[in-house]
C-alpha cells in the first residue's frame, strides 16, 4: 500500500500569550491508500481542528501534512486553491448543498470548476448517482430531499473528482438512524470498491466501527489507535467502546 497521508508533530495554537490554547500538541500519524480512517475524541478534544488543518481551513501553527508527498502546509495562492479544488474532497455534517441549484447541478458544480467538458460530466454524474442510489433524486432541489438524501447528494459531489482524500466531518450527526447505517453502508461501498480513502471524524461509536482503523484524540493528543483487522464490526464496536471507557467519555455521547 502506498501512505496517502502523512501527519508530522502538528501543532495548534489560539490565542495570544496570556490567553493561549493548544489545540493540538505534537500530533503524528499515516493513512495508506485506500484506507477508511475514523478520529475520535470528546468534545474539545482537537478532533475537528486536525480535520480543518488537513482540509487546508486553519493554518497549522508547527508541523507538516503530506498529500501524496506533497507537503500542503507550504501552499499558498492559485497552488492552494488546485490542491483542494481537485486534491480533496469534503463532506460535511449539515451537507453545505446550494439551495438554489437541484442534486444534478450541485453535483456538477466539482467538475464545471475544473472545465470537465459537459457530456463527460453527465456521464460521470449517471454513474455516481448510481452508485449512491440516487437517481431519483437528481432533479430536485436540497429542501425536496430528506436528510439522508441530502448527504449523499453531497457524498456524490466529494468523490465526483476522484480526490486522493476525502474528509468527512460528523457525516452521520444530522441523520437519523437508518438514514446513517445507509450513508455508512456507501462510505464501505466507496472504500471497499472504489479504493476511496476516507477521514472522518465523529464522536459516534457505531459510525466509527465501520471503519478500518480508529484514531483517539485527547487534549490535543494521540491517545491510542486501534485496527479492526479480521473482527467484525459489532466486534470492533465493542473495543471502541472500551477505549472511550479509558478515555473518561460520557458512554451516552459515543453511542
Amino acid at each position: 500500500m502506498n501512505e496517502i497521508l502523512k501527519v508530522e508533530k502538528l501543532e495548534k495554537y489560539y490565542g495570544g500569550k496570556s490567553n493561549l490554547t493548544k489545540a493540538l500538541n505534537d500530533v503524528s500519524f499515516h493513512a495508506e491508500k485506500g484506507e477508511f480512517v475514523a478520529i475520535m475524541g470528546a468534545s474539545g478534544s482537537g478532533k475537528t481542528t486536525l480535520l480543518n488543518c488537513i482540509a487546508t481551513i486553519d493554518k497549522v501553527t508547527a508541523g507538516h501534512i503530506f498529500v501524496d508527498g506533497l507537503d500542503i502546509t507550504k501552499l499558498k495562492g492559485n497552488n492552494l486553491n488546485k490542491f483542494r479544488r481537485e486534491e480533496l474532497g469534503f463532506i460535511f455534517q449539515d451537507f453545505n448543498l446550494l439551495d438554489t441549484l437541484t442534486a444534478y447541478e450541485n453535483i456538477a458544480l466539482a467538475l464545471s470548476i475544473q472545465n470537465v467538458n459537459v457530456f463527460e460530466i453527465e456521464e460521470k454524474i449517471k454513474k455516481v448517482a448510481h452508485q449512491l442510489g440516487i437517481e431519483d433524486v437528481l432533479q430536485k432541489y436540497p429542501y425536496q430531499m430528506s436528510g439522508g438524501q441530502k448527504q449523499r447528494v453531497a457524498s456524490a459531489r466529494a468523490i465526483i473528482t476522484n480526490p486522493k482524500l476525502i474528509l468527512a466531518d460528523e457525516p452521520t450527526g444530522a441523520l437519523d438512524s437508518k438514514s446513517s447505517k445507509m450513508l455508512l453502508e456507501r462510505f464501505n461501498y466507496l472504500n471497499r470498491e472504489l479504493k476511496a480513502t476516507i477521514l472522518m471524524v465523529t464522536h459516534d461509536a457505531f459510525t466509527a466501527s465501520y471503519a478500518s482503523r480508529v484514531i483517539f484524540i485527547k487534549d490535543g493528543k494521540v491517545f491510542n489507535e486501534i485496527h479492526r483487522g479480521d473482527n467484525t464490526r459489532s466486534e470492533f464496536f465493542d473495543k471502541i467502546i472500551d477505549i472511550v471507557t479509558l478515555l473518561g467519555g460520557d458512554l451516552n455521547d459515543a453511542l
